[in-house]
C-alpha cells in the first residue's frame, strides 16, 4: 500500500512555514503537482520550487493575502491558468503574535486571528472547491492546532480563531460530501521543525519549555514537522476516501490541562 497523488495538484497556503515547506515536499513525492503559496517569503518558496522540481513534479510559486478573498481570488486564476483546477486544498497560513492573557491582547489580535483562520478557510472554499465539486473528487484539509483543546492561559485570540474555523470546515464538510469532496482538520502539537532542531536556535527558557511539554506527554517526546506532512498526504488521498468532519490532533496524546494546573 502507498500513497499515490499523481495527477493531483495541490494549493498550500503558508507553504514556507514551519510545517507547510515539510508538506510541499511530501506531497511532491508523492506524486502531486504542488502550489507553494507564500506571503513575504519569496526566497524561501523558490527553494521549495526547486526541490519540487528535482522530485519530477510541476510547481508554481504565488504571492497572496489569504486575508483578502480578492488576493485570493487573483491566485486560483492564476492556478487554473497555468496548472489547472486544484484537487486538494491544504489551509496551512496563520498570522503570528505575541500571545499575553485576554484582557492584555489587542483587540487587532483577535481581529487578525478571525481573518486568517476563519475568513481564510471561507476565502479559498469559496474559490477553489466549486471546482472540486464539479470533478467530483476534492480533498480540503485545514491546519488547525491542539490549543482548541487546551485552552490554556495566553491562547485566547489564537484559539477564538482556530474554534471559528473547526465551525465553519465542520459545516462545509457537511454540505460537499455529497460531491465526492472531504473536509477535514490536522491539529498539530508542538512540533519540531528546522526553527527548533538546531540546538544554538533554542534559548535556555525554550528548552525547559520543551522539556516540560514533553514529560506531560503520553508518548514523552515531540512530534516532528514529518509527522503532520505525513497525514496531510494519507487525507489527501484515496486512502482516506470514507474520512470527512474528522478533527485528528497529531501531539503525542497530550493532555488538555497544563501541568501547573494538574
Amino acid at each position: 500500500m502507498r500513497i499515490d497523488l499523481s495527477n493531483k495538484i495541490a494549493v498550500i497556503t503558508g507553504a514556507t512555514g514551519d510545517l507547510g515547506r515539510v508538506m510541499v515536499t511530501t506531497l511532491a513525492e508523492c506524486g502531486a503537482d504542488v502550489v507553494i503559496h507564500y506571503l513575504r517569503n519569496k526566497e524561501k518558496a523558490e527553494e521549495l520550487s526547486r526541490k519540487v522540481t528535482a522530485i519530477g513534479r510541476r510547481a508554481l510559486v504565488l504571492q497572496a493575502d489569504v486575508t483578502q478573498f480578492d488576493s485570493v481570488k487573483a491566485m486560483q486564476r492564476q492556478v487554473s491558468k497555468d496548472l489547472g483546477d486544484p484537487d486538494i486544498l491544504v489551509n496551512n497560513a496563520v498570522i503570528q503574535y505575541e500571545w499575553v492573557a485576554a484582557l492584555d491582547q489587542a483587540v487587532e489580535d483577535y481581529e487578525s486571528q478571525f481573518r486568517s483562520c476563519v475568513l481564510h478557510n471561507v476565502f479559498m472554499a469559496k474559490t477553489f472547491v466549486p471546482a472540486m465539486i464539479k470533478k467530483g473528487w476534492g480533498r480540503v484539509i485545514g491546519i488547525n492546532t491542539e490549543c482548541v483543546l487546551q485552552r490554556w492561559p495566553s491562547q485566547s485570540a489564537y484559539v477564538s480563531g482556530k474554534q471559528g474555523m473547526d465551525g465553519f470546515l465542520s459545516t462545509l464538510a457537511k454540505e460537499v460530501g455529497q460531491h465526492g469532496v472531504t473536509v477535514n482538520q490536522i491539529a498539530p502539537g508542538w512540533m519540531l521543525s528546522d526553527r527548533y532542531r538546531a540546538p544554538n536556535r533554542l534559548s535556555g527558557s525554550s528548552r525547559r519549555a520543551s522539556k516540560a511539554y514533553e514529560a506531560m506527554l503520553p508518548l514523552k517526546h515531540r512530534g516532528e514537522d514529518q509527522d503532520i506532512a505525513n497525514l496531510v498526504a494519507f487525507l489527501a488521498s484515496d486512502l482516506a476516501r470514507f474520512i470527512t468532519d474528522a478533527f485528528i490532533p497529531v501531539n503525542g496524546g497530550g493532555v488538555t490541562i497544563p501541568p501547573w494546573l494538574q
